[in-house]
């Protein structure tokens, strides 16, 4: 056993408290939580002394693209569109391979990491060589994501996701082929055997589970989609992101993209809807009555111009609210949160559309729903109730503080400096209890910069 202190710490099941003792049993899971405790100079071995600022449970990224980050900072120059962006992307995808991989993805999520992210959805689709031909080890960018996650001290969700088509009734094009499996059946096998390498190399201390993705209904075929109901595990898909997509939809199936899963019965509780931003209301009631999760990704949908999704109507519905940072346009997680709000009060006009709990909520809890971590995991009866976020006896201790006395936070009230600061102003991250971060530094991977600048040598952006 060994014990945290904290100045003041978000408590489940969300409020606020001060001078919280956490003790750990010898896995990192909070084993007792005690309020008003008196602080001593041995309360936090790996800081040395009690830890200032306010103790939150660590964000969940809920939806990530990992070599999405090489594109930062390099695809505003002539404004463009969200498909003008894709083709830059798979430019840089196309020289993806397992080494490469492997570094970009480690200096991803040790930025995640030092950024208070404790847990990550990683949304994979890289999975062959280039042309589509499969690796000699068929796992291996998989594997390389997986050990760049150990690496990190990141808990890592992949989600193994299905690309078959290009578009709607469409072949795979040139720079897609490495994405595809050949049909549902080549997908199916493919992740079972991955699931078996997995199970083989991992153990649960590792941090790394899997599920399932479907990319969008313009990659895979309707006649494909009821075999997800069966997949076990998370299953996560890009939903009505772009209106092109909902029109292409309504052409070839007469319906739209949310009609259209749930016809096939994979809108479920255990299905996350990415995005979300284009819903009629039959879509908004589909996905609420189910009590699917729904991820928005506020910096990205701004960045590409995607428009602003029904968060608050869907939260009503009987949605649950979760957060990402998919092509990571900044890496952020006190940004999400406030963009998730910044849009409800662009979009309609009206502040507090979630109070600072429920943003909370989305960051931590919501994301754990999402990816079937912690107290969150899929029961055995289906049963996958709405969050209520913070530390809690039970959980592992993922945590990270907030300084409460930068000159962006200072004089917030507790429980609304999430809406004050940023990254920088994350002290300390732990994963299981252990420091995984401090003052914006990886405690065994060093500064991030030095990773980004191995990572970035490997890769030709033409310019």
């Amino acid at each position: 056993m060994r014990t945290l202190h904290f100045e003041a710490a978000w408590l489940a099941p969300g409020r606020y408290a001060r001078d919280v003792r956490v003790t750990l049993d010898d896995a990192g899971v909070i084993a007792a939580l005690d309020e008003g405790a008196e602080p001593s100079a041995a309360a936090a071995p790996e800081a040395g002394e009690q830890l200032a600022g306010f103790a939150i449970p660590g964000a969940v990224n809920a939806h990530s693209h990992a070599f999405h980050r090489l594109l930062r900072g390099r695809t505003h120059g002539d404004g463009g569109t969200f498909w003008t962006w894709r083709e830059v992307m798979y430019r840089v995808a196309g020289q993806l391979d397992p080494a490469n991989y492997y570094r970009a993805a480690r200096a991803i999520f040790a930025e995640m990491v030092t950024a208070g992210y404790t847990a990550v959805g990683e949304f994979h689709y890289v999975h062959h060589a280039p042309g589509g031909k499969p690796y000699d080890e068929p796992h291996a960018m998989e594997r390389a994501l997986a050990q760049a996650a150990r690496d990190s001290g990141i808990r890592l969700v992949l989600l193994d996701t299905c690309y078959l088509t290009g578009a709607i009734g469409e072949d795979l094009g040139a720079e897609q082929q490495r994405f595809g499996d050949g049909d549902i059946d080549g997908f199916l096998t493919r992740h079972a055997g991955l699931a078996e390498v997995l199970a083989a190399e991992l153990s649960p201390a590792d941090g790394v589970t899997l599920g399932s993705a479907i990319h969008s209904v313009r990659a895979v075929p309707a006649a494909a989609l009821p075999a997800f109901a069966e997949v076990p595990g998370p299953l996560h898909v890009h939903l009505s992101e772009q209106p092109a997509e909902n029109e292409a939809c309504l052409a070839a199936y007469g319906m739209t993209p949310t009609q259209l899963l749930a016809e096939a019965g994979v809108v479920t509780d255990r299905l996350s809807a990415v995005h979300a931003t284009h819903l009629t209301d039959e879509d908004i009631r589909l996905l609420g009555d189910a009590a699917a999760t729904i991820v928005m990704c506020p910096t990205t949908e701004a960045d590409l111009a995607d428009g602003i999704g029904p968060a608050r109507e869907l939260a009503e519905a009987g949605a649950v609210i979760s957060l990402g940072s998919d092509q990571h346009v900044t890496l952020d997680p006190l940004l999400e949160l406030r963009g998730l709000e910044a849009g409800e009060r662009l979009g309609f006009g009206q502040r507090g559309r979630f109070s600072p709990a429920e943003l909370l909520a989305a960051l931590t809890t919501g994301g754990d729903r999402s990816l079937h971590l912690g107290a969150h995991a899929q029961a055995a009866d289906g049963a996958n109730p709405a969050p209520a976020s913070g530390l809690a006896v039970g959980q592992p201790a993922d945590i990270a503080v907030i300084a409460a006395d930068s000159p962006r936070t200072f004089g917030a009230k507790e429980e609304q400096i999430m809406l004050t600061g940023t990254a920088t102003d994350v002290t300390h991250v732990f994963s299981a209890g252990r420091l995984v971060a401090q003052h914006g530094e990886h405690t065994t991977l060093g500064p991030v910069a030095e990773l980004y600048r191995e990572a970035y040598a490997a890769f030709d952006f033409g310019d």
